[in-house]
């Protein structure tokens, strides 16, 4: 079962509209409705609020503002992941960003919420807020460590004599904007109270997190906190940690007694999820003229809410990406009163590989090389800065198996060269790589005295196919039809996992899963070959086969029995096992390998040459993953995140109104993002693989591998259409209009 291309088995339910989210639980009864007012300010404070006439109008239960909420814990800095630690909310007067909670209505129904949020009157004292990037960047800062606990800065050899020194040199400046994740289902939830205790309802990525977090903004034990979340419709770290919306509800609920359900609206999520922060990068590449690299330096400056840090582990994805013997990378910090910063869609190595691949491609440029053959003769055959082996690398396999199926020899070897028609046409290319993580996870596995399998932890499915990468491990682990195993995800109080999130959800779930399998193997047939009575009596369980349901042992003669009637003989309450991983930073591998995954991208754009118009016309992604476990669902995910990086290179963009702090776009109408008339023709391809340093299953994450480095690849197609280098993301028409060539003269 593993590694075949298995439908979803959470399919039906989906498309029948059966799966249950957040929002839709009705089994807590009449619920009551919140609806969040935020402040119309960037930078202030309340000097007075009036709630009379909210409070008189129809159906209003309760109008919370910092004046009367509950007492809630203090975030703890001490707590290592942001994720796990308190929210609390309406915790003073004084305004950090626009559109921060001030007040939550809650009434008999959605509608009376809401027009009772209305009737709300803030009074605000306007402070002088800091909105614009490019103005207060003098007031950068040194973190003392970016996201993940990477190291700041690095530094190996001297690169400023290395860059002096070399033949050919690239030193530009490519900026990217605030960025949002966007999943389809809004972030939501239902919260009910139980006695003493809260059931929360919640679309979260990560159910530990999302209790812990609670539970310590309420100042409630955590095992009073009921976590559900069984599907969730999209999260891409914007689902991480819980939001406004999950504490509001929770302490509404608990007031009030009675169930509440709180959802964002979708221009809400614009400013209280948090954003992919925007970024100027400094990229310099110095090579000989065989295209060998000498020195390498990657400087980030981003923004952080001044309250809230957060630092994008940008710069961090080319410490192992090319071989130079001088190296630099910097991340620095300008605090800005915006939204705080977030993960969002390959935190780190989306934004940073736009930059560094778009540079790469400068350098083969300005070298006359082909861009592929500069990538290869910077290949390392160590991790360059870490100084240890690659666990798995298979990025050359990439870039040539992508350029043989894309057809890269009739790429046009000088830009603006080819046209059809009112078309500019361009190829472009790039590299990815993304690190794979490894958190604590625990699954359990059950078999039941009917012969059926289930398995528990509370893990996630965010959409990713969760649910049926699980049960083709432990089909194939027990020996069972995939009709067979049930799964339950999404719950707290099930066994503990790190969720879904940094691609490192599906390989954790099913490695533990597999090894809670090879423990309930191993009772199975403790219990049969010590039974007088069994067929399997007396074998050696060392040549056990399970399959069909039955456990085999061949000999002279083979025997087999049911492993329903073990279990019904021996356990007739079921039988069962836990299997589990430990964390990273415990785990010896990831410290004496470098282990990523690795893939190559390559676009083919048309730039209109008379309205500059960009239209994409296909790309192809070729992957190294490790092992992969469902062909058919790890192709989606690789599509989807190579979308993502279509979108990051010609539409996504976030827009701050330097007098407000208000993002002027939020909606679906104006934040654009690919849809299908976008995207024509995408391709994923997956090589066969297996690295065992990762786990014992040999996979790697894939989830957000897709868009690495995608972004770049159309960026250098549209260059290589037109001749023009755009260097501020994302590439739109006003950018690329004034320089286009005079293809008619």
């Amino acid at each position: 079962m593993i590694g075949q291309p298995v439908n979803r088995v959470d399919g039906p339910l989906k498309v029948s509209g059966r799966a249950t989210y957040a929002y839709e639980y009705w089994d807590a009864g009449q619920p009551l409705y919140g609806c969040i007012v935020g402040a119309t300010i960037g930078k202030g404070r309340i000097t007075r609020i009036h709630t009379e006439n909210a409070e008189r109008a129809q159906g209003v239960r309760m109008v919370m503002t910092h004046q009367n909420v509950p007492v809630q814990g203090v975030r703890d800095e001490s707590v290592q992941f942001e994720y796990w630690r308190a929210q609390p909310v309406l915790t003073g007067p004084d305004i950090h960003y626009h559109g921060e909670p001030v007040a939550l209505v809650v009434a008999a129904t959605f509608e009376q919420a809401r027009a009772a949020a209305d009737l709300l009157d803030v009074e605000y004292t306007v402070g002088r807020g800091r909105f614009a990037f490019a103005a207060d960047d003098d007031e950068a800062y040194i973190p003392k460590v970016v996201n993940a606990g990477l190291p700041t800065d690095t530094a190996v050899g001297d690169f400023e004599a290395g860059f002096r020194a070399a033949a050919v040199r690239v030193d530009q400046r490519y900026t990217t904007p605030y960025e949002f994740s966007m999943p389809m289902e809004p972030h939501a939830c239902l919260v009910e109270p139980r006695g003493e205790d809260l059931v929360v309802h919640v679309s979260s990525q990560i159910v530990d997190a999302a209790q812990t977090s609670v539970a310590a903004t309420l100042r409630m034990a955590p095992e009073r906190i009921h976590i559900v979340t069984p599907f969730v419709g999209g999260g891409f770290g914007s689902k991480l940690g819980v939001h406004a919306e999950t504490i509001l509800a929770a302490l509404a609920a608990r007031v009030l007694g009675q169930p509440v359900k709180v959802a964002l609206t979708r221009q809400q999520i614009f400013q209280l999820v948090g954003m992919r922060p925007t970024s100027s990068q400094r990229v310099r590449l110095a090579a000989g003229r065989d295209g060998k690299l000498t020195a390498i330096a990657h400087d980030v400056t981003m923004h952080t809410n001044p309250d809230l840090e957060f630092a994008e582990q940008t710069a961090a994805t080319t410490r192992s990406l090319y071989a130079a013997p001088h190296r630099l990378t910097s991340h620095r910090l300008t605090p800005l009163d915006l939204p705080r910063g977030a993960d969002v869609r390959a935190p780190g190595e989306a934004p940073g590989l736009l930059a560094v691949e778009s540079a790469v491609d400068e350098l083969a440029h300005a070298l006359g090389m082909d861009p592929i053959e500069v990538r290869i003769r910077n290949e390392p055959t160590v991790d360059p800065e870490r100084d240890v082996p690659y666990s798995d690398r298979h990025l050359v396999d990439c870039l040539r198996d992508g350029a043989r199926r894309f057809g890269w020899e009739h790429r046009p070897a000088t830009p603006a060269s080819l046209r059809e028609g009112r078309w500019l046409v361009g190829y472009g290319m790039s590299a990815a790589i993304r690190g794979h993580f490894q958190g604590p996870t625990a699954v359990q596995v059950r078999l039941e005295a009917d012969g059926t399998g289930v398995v528990r932890t509370d893990m996630t499915d965010i959409g990713t196919g969760t649910y049926t990468i699980l049960t083709q491990v432990v089909a194939d682990g027990l020996g069972l039809p995939a009709d067979r195993v049930r799964v339950e995800l999404g719950r707290s109080g099930l066994p503990t996992s790190w969720g879904s999130g940094g691609s490192w959800g599906a390989a954790n779930s099913c490695a533990a899963a597999a090894r809670a399998c090879a423990a309930l193997r191993e009772k199975v047939l403790v219990a049969a070959c010590g039974d007088a009575d069994s067929p399997l009596h007396g074998r050696d369980p060392a040549g056990a086969h399970f399959g069909d349901g039955s456990v085999r042992i061949d000999g002279a003669e083979g025997a087999s029995q049911a492993l329903g009637e073990i279990v019904a003989r021996h356990h007739p309450e079921g039988m069962e096992a836990q299997g589990e991983i430990r964390f990273m930073g415990d785990d010896p591998n990831y410290s004496d390998y470098s282990i990523h995954t690795y893939g190559a991208h390559f676009a083919e754009v048309g730039v209109d040459a008379d309205t500059a118009e960009i239209r994409l016309r296909r790309m192809l992604g070729v992957f190294s993953v490790g092992r992969v476990l469902n062909p058919k669902t790890a192709r989606s995910q690789l599509i989807g995140g190579m979308i993502w990086g279509a979108g990051a290179a010609l539409e996504e963009e976030a827009v701050v109104d330097s007098r407000s702090g208000a993002f002027v776009n939020r909606d679906l109408a104006q934040y654009l993002v690919p849809v299908h008339a976008d995207v024509p023709d995408v391709e994923a391809v997956i090589l066969d693989g297996y690295d065992d340093k990762a786990n014992l299953l040999g996979a790697k994450g894939v989830g957000e591998l897709g868009i690495c480095g995608a972004g770049a690849a159309v960026a250098n197609a549209v260059f290589n259409a037109t001749g023009l280098r755009v260097r501020d993301f994302p590439i739109t028409i006003e950018k690329l209009l004034p320089g286009l060539p005079d293809v008619d003269a």
